[in-house]
């Protein structure tokens, strides 16, 4: 029968819905079902500038061109849009209707400009003139160019009227063209977008920045008065780069990339829907459809609420604190040296700390013996101590260096900054590799000891950004094993000079020999498979796109192989079909942190093999990408990640399972069944390794030698 596919951008939709999932549980805390409803926003904005503007591109170029699913552009749009409508709806009643209410419940109340008292009225009217209208520009649309409307920015727009005044010089402020005279003005940054309003009877009130300006706009235009308002945001294709074979300056071509992502064509507008007149005339100019605009009843950037958490309550309205435990294998007072040549360490974030990651190399920084330091930096984050230490490190006259991935989507400009930090410290900087994105995240120490180098490395899931570490779920390893820092050497060679590809002992490395080493594991266990011993792969991964790869698991499916997969977002392979897929299985799990790590399991005929990786299977990270697959070898580290992933399988309190149709359905829980939730059972495993550690501390007892 002929393979199956979902169409990947509506797939991407249903993991929004389980976010709104998540959002919609009344047993969660306040500022949790909030958070997650900002994470529907963040991931909206994402989504409209880059897959839906890559399918509007292709409905211009390939109109009648199907994809995989069978479904043409014009289709998935429409789909798109319904579906993407539906969801934004749930989300804003869920926020106006049943969480807003809930913390006004709990005397945290948001007042509109509607249900100001005097005394509010008179705090916003005096904290708009002193702290926001200085910060304004209003801007003209009748001009012979229309002005910019800046990507992803919140704007506050007005329709304006003549006031006329006895003995004043009145103007045809119409015009001939009868065009409506509307102005708009940028939501400054600078600002607090939750401003706290005068409390009143113990209740804490507070409003929103957007508020305040409609409320108060009509002070933006003396002379004029405001017909109507309405607050408005634009999303942008952000869908380009740079043309790499041109041969002129990549940085200077990047930093226009990022101005065009201001100019681009617009992709969706969403609005509060309170002016028609102001709506139509921006469709107009942003040539938008009717399907492109997302009319808000209610909060149009649910994120600025999470500066609530920064309140006395935030504590009793979120989650109980979970720590991030310091591994006990790993010493917290000295370098890991001693440590890594005995046995493999792994690390997972957020349930333990990442600091042993920025002790790493920072210790190799000071650490006289050390002579040289590389490593690949995707995404880091403001303010890095692991750029820090590596500044360091070459003031103290190390070799360092690193190779940075500029176009990091939506990092690009932060990306840029930090490289131009780095080569001012004197560190060798290589800008990524032309025409493909370096992903893969390693680390290697060169080390001088006892006449000799020692390697050490430390390979990743996840990017060196210990700001995401404490909410992203990630694996990585700290290894001195002479055969994988032997492979990490060759991947440096190739990535940063002109060195070609010898073969590894362990490491895959896309787009050379990941993809194929994943396929001839799957084909290695349809051949080891047998009626009385099936055979097993287990995987965990964000997404899950590439055809071939699933074309693979569906032959593997049909000779008998148990697949299981884990799948936070994106899945378009289809389960369960008889005689294609019926021993596939798909769940996705969304809870407090975010499921980033990637694992995958072969039981090998027995000889099992695990492996972690940076690549998901995408077209784009398995054939566009630099990426790393890399095996779990120590004994006690491949116990550990095979429970890990045997873990995510066993969570009937925030998992779904993919149907045939399309549809994920919560996992279904037994009566009798105690409930299991995969996030808790893992931090509690570690809560108590640590507490373990603390009783039993290791004691290290020196041997008494004759001389």
């Amino acid at each position: 029968m002929e393979p199956r596919f979902f169409n990947r951008e509506l797939s991407w939709l249903e993991f929004n819905a389980r976010v709104l999932h998540q959002a919609l549980r009344k047993e969660l805390p306040l500022l949790e079902r909030l958070q997650f409803l900002s994470i529907i926003t963040s991931n909206f904005d994402e989504f409209f500038q880059v897959r839906v503007a890559a399918v509007k591109r292709a409905q211009f170029a390939a109109p009648h061109e199907a994809d995989v699913s069978g479904l043409t552009p014009d289709i998935v749009l429409q789909q798109i849009s319904v579906r993407a409508h539906q969801i934004i709806r749930q989300q804003q009643d869920c926020l106006m209707n049943d969480v807003l209410p809930a913390l006004a419940e709990r005397n945290i109340v948001y007042v509109t400009p509607a249900d100001f008292t005097a005394p509010q009225n008179d705090f916003v009217q005096n904290f708009f003139r002193t702290e926001v209208y200085p910060l304004l520009t209003p801007r003209r649309t009748d001009t012979a160019e229309f002005p910019l409307i800046g990507n992803l920015a919140l704007h506050a727009a007005f329709l304006l009227k003549p006031i006329f005044r006895a003995n004043s010089a009145n103007v045809d402020f119409k015009g001939s063209d009868d065009v409506p005279r509307i102005s708009f003005v940028k939501i400054p940054d600078g600002v607090p977008k939750v401003i706290w309003l005068p409390s009143e009877r113990g209740r804490k009130c507070f409003t929103l920045l957007d508020d305040v300006i409609l409320q108060c706009g009509t002070q933006l235009f003396p002379g004029l008065g405001v017909e109507e308002a309405m607050l408005f945001k634009v999303a942008r294709d952000a869908d380009f780069a740079v043309d790499e074979d041109s041969g002129r300056n990549f940085i200077h071509e990047m930093e226009k990339v990022l101005v065009r992502r201001n100019s681009s064509f617009a992709v969706q507008l969403s609005c509060n829907n309170t002016s028609e007149t102001i709506l139509k005339f921006f469709m107009e100019k942003l040539e938008l459809a009717e399907e492109d605009v997302y009319r808000i009843d209610g909060i149009l950037d649910p994120s600025a609420l999470m500066a609530l958490r920064d309140t006395e309550e935030s504590a009793r309205l979120s989650f109980p604190a979970w720590q991030h435990f310091y591994p006990p294998e790993l010493p917290q007072e000295e370098p890991f040296w001693n440590t890594l040549k005995q046995r493999d360490i792994l690390l997972h974030v957020p349930y333990e700390s990442y600091e042993p990651v920025v002790k790493f190399i920072s210790d190799a920084a000071d650490d006289p013996d050390v002579l040289a330091i590389k490593m690949t930096l995707y995404r880091t984050g403001r303010d890095s101590p692991i750029v820090k230490a590596l500044e360091r490190a070459a003031r103290n006259g190390k070799q360092v260096a690193v190779l940075v991935e500029l176009k990091a989507r939506f990092d690009e400009e932060r990306n840029i900054a930090w490289a131009n930090e780095l080569e001012n410290a004197g560190v060798t900087v290589i800008y990524g590799l032309v025409n493909l994105k370096v992903h893969a995240k390693i680390l290697m120490v060169m080390r001088r000891e006892d006449g000799t180098i020692r390697r050490y490395a430390h390979i990743a899931t996840g990017n060196y950004n210990p700001r995401t570490a404490k909410v992203y779920s990630d694996l990585s390893l700290f290894t001195a094993n002479y055969e994988i820092v032997n492979d990490a050497t060759q991947f440096f060679n190739v990535v940063t000079g002109y060195s070609t590809l010898q073969a590894m002992k362990h490491l895959g490395m896309a787009p050379v020999t990941l993809k194929p080493k994943l396929l001839a594991m799957i084909q290695r266990e349809i051949e080891r498979s047998a009626p009385e011993r099936p055979g097993l792969i287990i995987a965990k991964m964000n997404s899950l796109t590439h055809e071939e790869i699933i074309r693979a698991l569906y032959e593997a499916s049909r000779a008998g192989v148990r697949i299981l997969l884990n799948v936070r977002g994106i899945c378009m392979l289809v389960p369960g079909v008889p005689g294609m897929s019926e021993n596939i299985r798909v769940v996705s799990i969304v809870d407090r942190y975010l499921e980033h790590s990637r694992i995958f399991y072969f039981q090998n005929g027995g000889s099992q093999e695990l492996y972690l990786s940076s690549a998901d299977w995408m077209p784009r990270n398995l054939d566009r990408r630099i990426e790393l697959l890399f095996p779990v070898l120590d004994r006690k580290a491949f116990h550990d990640v095979k429970s890990i992933l045997d873990t995510y399988f066993r969570d009937n309190t925030n998992a779904h399972q993919l149907k045939e149709n399309g549809v994920w359905e919560p996992v279904a829980r037994g009566a009798e069944e105690p409930s299991f939730r995969a996030q808790e059972s893992l931090y509690k495993k570690y809560r108590r390794r640590s507490e373990a550690a603390v009783k039993f501390p290791k004691i290290q007892f020196e041997v008494r030698r004759k001389d």
